[in-house]
């Protein structure tokens, strides 16, 4: 009998894990999850290392040292969470050489400070790259539209991507294009696209919260019944135009010369309302070549009871647009929906940048105390 997870695995999904910590590293728990949770790669973001850093003892040395040489915030946070980047990019080199590169990824985001500054972005994925020094690292940059250069950019320079904060469909034919875009200037410049990876993640649950709230809002029948439901259609038609915008001629002489698709990945995964199933994000959403990241809760959930039914994207495009044509019918405004969502979204990392950088501070205030004694 195969595991749940084995047989996600099967149908082309790839499971990453949405953490990551030093604790995590070093005391074997992250082989542990790509030997016993099928696991093949790892998201990170501010939040993530927010959480680990407040609570990881793991961290103390080298928060001394760092103190010790005077360190200001910003370059202790980044040769902290660099260290424990390179180090998972380590342990996943035997899933990244498996796979021919395509998983075994490890991503790390840039500042959020920079979300809305193209070259600030471009130069810190340019340094953050160089830092991990590794194959396998993924830089992760916001879809926002100062993020769309940045991503070709990057790409161009022969570094790969992980685009993040995706909840529209404009956006993210926008998001492929500047892939594409990229590909294009790194074969122009000499670069073997063919070790080129990206990733485009799209949210799920998060598109859920703000639509139920406003049909909870509208309170109507016709609204009630469609909770629950705008997350899944989101991300199937993302898989639509993710297999439409492959098929066409640009994509197809790229990738004909070597180029790899840019991967759909599922984000938000976590379900936030407990009347819906826990592993709702995971089931609902199998395709062929797809990631879905999950906290550590979703992945045990799905390796416990998720029941894998095969593809449950590309037969159900038709009520995913039925789903769209209902949520406009009952006056539920989307492309608000998505900007809000998206905006939310790059408040909410530069807060937990910010509060990053607080517990960074505080430690290294700490660490300048102990030395002094």
């Amino acid at each position: 009998m195969s595991t749940p997870t084995q047989q996600l695995s099967a149908e082309g999904v790839s499971i990453w894990l949405d953490d990551l910590s030093r604790q995590r590293i070093q005391s074997g728990n992250l082989a542990e999850l790509i030997e016993q949770r099928d696991v093949t790669g790892v998201t990170t973001n501010p939040t993530i290392f927010a959480g680990a850093l407040s609570k990881g003892e793991a961290y103390e040395g080298q928060v001394r040292e760092l103190a010790a040489q005077n360190a200001e915030v910003d370059e202790a946070i980044f040769s902290i969470t660099t260290d424990d980047v390179r180090d998972a990019c380590d342990i996943f080199l035997p899933v990244f050489d498996k796979t021919d590169g395509v998983d075994g990824r490890v991503s790390i985001e840039v500042s959020p400070d920079l979300a809305h500054d193209t070259e600030g972005t471009v130069a810190q994925a340019k340094d953050l790259a160089a830092r991990v020094d590794r194959k396998n690292v993924l830089i992760k940059i916001p879809a926002t539209k100062a993020g769309l250069p940045a991503i070709t950019e990057v790409i161009g320079a022969g570094i790969s991507v992980n685009v993040t904060l995706i909840f529209s469909l404009e956006r993210y034919a926008e998001v492929i294009d500047a892939y594409l875009a990229g590909v294009e200037k790194a074969r122009d410049a000499g670069h073997d696209i063919s070790t080129l990876q990206s990733v485009a993640s799209f949210f799920v649950s998060r598109v859920d919260t703000e639509v139920d709230k406003r049909l909870a809002a509208l309170d109507s029948e016709e609204a009630a019944a469609l909770k629950g439901q705008a997350g899944i259609a989101n991300a199937r038609l993302a898989y639509e135009l993710y297999e439409q915008k492959f098929a066409e001629d640009r994509a197809k002489e790229l990738l004909a010369a070597g180029a790899t698709v840019q991967r759909p990945l599922w984000a938000s995964t976590g379900v936030k309302d407990p009347a819906l199933p826990d592993t709702l994000y995971v089931t609902e959403l199998v395709a062929p070549g797809t990631v879905n990241t999950m906290p550590e809760k979703t992945l045990e959930a799905t390796f416990d009871h998720a029941e894998v039914a095969g593809d449950t994207i590309t037969g159900n495009y038709a009520d995913a647009h039925e789903v769209f044509d209902r949520l406009a019918a009952v006056g539920v405004d989307f492309a608000d929906v998505t900007q809000t969502l998206e905006d939310e979204g790059v408040e909410k990392f530069i807060a937990s940048w910010h509060e990053l950088q607080d517990t960074v501070k505080t430690a290294l205030n700490a660490g300048s105390a102990q030395a002094a004694q």
